[in-house]
């Protein structure tokens, strides 16, 4: 295949510079002047040899040769013939070192006419005469000269590429050759130090450095090859990083079949406009992931309201508007390297500031989810869903427009409009592409699950006929059931108390329903837990925590069905531990539901296989509301109980408790003349916090705090939140030399919490301390004496304005004294 034919101008160009370079070759042979023949043949091999040398850095893609170096020693320790000879030759040379292909004959005459002109206005610039005569050092002059050789050579192929691609001499110069520039610097250093060692040790020694040289450029050649694997890893972890991501989004939208292809068709979108729009290559990244997971928050919202065919109520959609939080908060661990978190929780905000969930507006908001906000509005519109049917796209489209400078960038919206109906067609290609999961299949093998199908247990042999002669049992049992019914209806509302109600439960459940084993299940932290446990197998069920949906009574829980002679040997199964198991054979287990949902599970084990009847289960449905109002109560009664003397935000105990706490320790204190010190610790810049961020934030801010404060206590000693941004600690028996100590593994502790937090420290904390009974004998006159001084080191804080010296070690040390 031939090559393609230069441009015109491109070939005058290079018709002017190979007859200037002739000329200059021609007047350098015919005025050859070589003082030292072999000195020059020495360093012409070794140039001669180096000229397949090619030096690189990372993240450049051009290749520099190491013939400016030779040059450059040239105009220092050889003639000028010499080294325009030298330069052509080892150019020539270089054109056909390792080349597959051979050089088309205009660039041969070019690269090596070319390099002649530089190296003949390079060494007048270092051998000028105002140089010379105004003894300006050599290193000087020896730069100017790299400098001017840098620039004419690489001016002159810049010029030719330009003419022979139609593009900008500036532009191609500075993208292709600038960063060449600190090579030649450096090629000036080295040519120095090899011109004084030339001067000092002779030039044989100087030629002996080649090897050494050579094994540098091989080390570097190696560095070099190890950054390109590790960039070659780092592109693989990413690919696989992305793939992962995919799978995980095609995962959620199984789940959602009325939204099935939204999240490739917003993907297409979403990029195709990124690249339009110009966003970085790290800004492309960070919306592709965001496109696939942007609505991976709607986990957290009941599947009701997301599949509700009509309007949502105000407090379902107050219910919908934490997605993009608690997306966010779980991409957070993901830990992504490039700002997919932003994009996510700012994905409903608007243009005007009206969104949510934060009211950001304008360029405040993310580029990324400027454009996911858009495309999604657009794919939601143009799609059915269960309170609607899809828009044709055109209108679509109408109404994202209608909203341009309200809830959409304009600039976006703009470039959605120009190009949606390619978009669209793109979109499709991919829906095609990507395939469904295969959600539909039946699957014909497998056996009975363990817990077993719902069965009824059979009639023994002979109760049929028995039961239709002895009407009078029957009518006695029909008449006792309704007699313990009343009775566990009226007992359950006697008593608040959690471990009485459900007692008394288990006492009139074994009058009515035989069985050997009874276990109330309450769901805390999609655990069930077992708050109540009598009869066989004991120990084994009051051990077990069983995750929401695992076990017999957790599917219970979780599907808000009941089960009849289910497998009891089940509920320990997600153990994986064949040593826990249960020796009964049937379970009946019915859901416990309350006003605000499933409270957990009440459900009844027997020895023998099959054991409950339909009656059973019955009965257990008739009292199992009863019995979850009856819980629920008690559990707030506990909660009640609980709060008056627990944080709420905090879980640390609040002052009633710390107040109580307070007066037994100094009880302590005067019966065994133990010491208690007591720190009061007030937090500078929370408000701050709170105005840059947000009350939501700074409860997180509180609780971390908090967390921080436990974890630096010993196990005896009692922490607790006085209100605000205040917390008390009490110390007991801590020696006063050691009060130094413990206040300093506070502030570290606190330190690293703000720097976890807002990795920066933007609280500080001021902390008072006094000590009993040195300071006072009561709790009024320590928290007192603590508080006043505490003020003082905030106050002392203010006034020094951050200085490095802390006055709270001064204060801590007279109160030690």
């Amino acid at each position: 295949m031939s090559p393609t034919p230069l441009p015109p101008k491109a070939r005058r160009f290079i018709t002017l510079t190979a007859l200037l370079g002739a000329v200059v070759l021609s007047r350098a042979i015919a005025q050859w002047d070589s003082p030292d023949l072999l000195k020059y043949g020495g360093f012409l091999m070794v140039a001669i040899f180096s000229s397949g040398i090619r030096i690189s850095g990372p993240g450049i893609t051009g290749l520099l040769s190491l013939n400016f170096l030779f040059i450059l020693f040239g105009i220092v320790e050889l003639t000028q013939s010499e080294t325009i000879v030298l330069g052509t030759m080892v150019t020539l040379i270089q054109c056909y070192w390792q080349k597959r292909r051979p050089h088309r004959a205009a660039l041969l005459i070019f690269n090596t006419t070319s390099i002649a002109v530089a190296i003949a206005v390079s060494e007048q610039v270092y051998r000028s005469s105002w140089m010379v005569d105004n003894n300006i050092d050599q290193a000087v002059r020896l730069a100017a000269t790299a400098c001017t050789l840098f620039l004419l050579t690489t001016v002159q192929s810049a010029r030719a590429v330009a003419l022979a691609e139609g593009g900008d001499l500036i532009s191609t110069w500075r993208q292709r050759y600038f960063w060449s520039l600190g090579y030649y610097l450096g090629g000036a250093v080295i040519a120095q130090l090899a011109s004084l060692g030339s001067h000092f040790l002779g030039w044989p020694t100087v030629l002996l450095t080649g090897p050494v040289v050579y094994l540098i450029y091989r080390s570097y050649c190696l560095y070099l090859q190890r950054l390109e694997d590790e960039k070659k890893h780092a592109e693989q972890v990413s690919s696989l990083h992305l793939r992962t991501i995919e799978a995980l989004a095609l995962a959620i939208e199984a789940k959602d079949h009325t939204t099935h292809d939204h999240l490739q068709r917003v993907q297409v979108y979403a990029m195709e406009l990124a690249k339009e729009l110009g966003l970085s290559p790290t800004e492309q990244e960070a919306l592709r992931a965001a496109a696939l997971l942007h609505d991976i928050g709607k986990l957290a919202v009941p599947e009701h309201i997301i599949s509700k065919p009509g309007r949502l109520t105000p407090e379902e959609f107050e219910k919908m508007k934490i997605h993009p939080i608690v997306g966010a908060e779980i991409l957070e661990r993901v830990q992504f390297p490039c700002p997919v978190v932003p994009i996510v929780r700012a994905h409903h905000e608007k243009w005007d500031g009206s969104g949510y969930p934060y009211g950001i507006a304008g360029e405040e908001i993310p580029i990324g989810a400027r454009i996911l906000s858009a495309v999604d509005c657009l794919d939601a519109l143009a799609s059915d869903r269960q309170y609607r049917r899809a828009l044709p796209l055109d209108e679509a489209m109408k109404v994202v427009i209608s909203e341009s400078g309200k809830a959409f960038d304009p600039r976006v919206v703009e470039a959605l409009s120009r190009r949606y109906v390619e978009l669209e067609r793109m979109a499709q290609g991919q829906s095609v592409a990507a395939g469904k999961l295969s959600t539909d299949l039946k699957i014909s093998n497998g056996l009975a699950p363990a817990a077993g199908f719902e069965k009824a247990a059979k009639p023994k042999p002979g109760t049929s006929k028995d039961a239709s002669i002895d009407f009078l049992t029957s009518i006695a049992a029909a008449r006792q059931e309704v007699q313990a019914l009343f009775e566990i209806s009226q007992d359950l509302g006697n008593s608040l108390s959690l471990d009485e109600t459900l007692s008394v439960l288990a006492v009139r459940l074994r009058r009515i329903i035989p069985h050997h084993s009874l276990a109330i299940w309450v769901r805390r932290d999609g655990l069930l837990i077992p708050d109540y446990v009598s009869g066989d197998d004991f120990r084994l069920f009051s051990t077990l925590e069983i995750p929401l949906g695992q076990g017999l009574s957790g599917w219970v829980a979780e599907n808000r069905k009941p089960i009849l002679n289910g497998n009891p040997s089940v509920e320990p199964g997600y153990l994986n531990d064949p040593s826990k198991f249960s020796t009964l054979r049937s379970a009946v287990a019915v859901p416990l539901e309350g006003v605000n949902g499933v409270l957990g599970a009440l459900t009844l084990y027997h020895a023998e296989r099959d054991a409950f009847t339909k009656d059973h289960l019955r009965i257990l449905l008739a009292i199992s509301s009863k019995i979850a109002v009856s819980i629920e109560n008690a559990l707030r009664f506990r909660q009640a109980e609980s709060s008056a003397t627990t944080d709420y935000l905090t879980t640390l105990p609040n002052a009633r408790s710390l107040f109580l706490q307070f007066d037994s320790e100094l009880s302590r204190g005067r019966r065994e003349g133990v010491p208690l010190t007591v720190l009061v610790l007030d937090l500078d810049g929370f408000k701050q916090v709170n105005d840059r961020f947000g009350h939501l934030e700074g409860n997180k801010v509180l609780r971390a705090i908090a967390f921080a404060l436990k974890s630096a206590c010993r196990e005896y000693d009692h922490v607790a939140r006085m209100g605000g941004d205040e917390f008390v600690v009490l110390l007991p028996g801590l020696e006063p030399a050691d009060v130094h100590m413990k206040v300093a593994q506070f502030r570290e502790a606190l330190d690293q919490a703000s720097r976890d937090l807002f990795s920066e420290n933007l609280l500080t904390v001021s902390i008072g301390v006094a000590s009993f009974p040195s300071d006072g004998t009561d709790a009024e006159q320590l928290l007192a004496e603590a508080d006043r001084r505490m003020y003082k080191e905030k106050r002392a804080r203010k006034q020094r304005q951050q200085t490095p010296e802390s006055v709270w070690s001064s204060n801590l040390t007279a109160t030690v004294q």
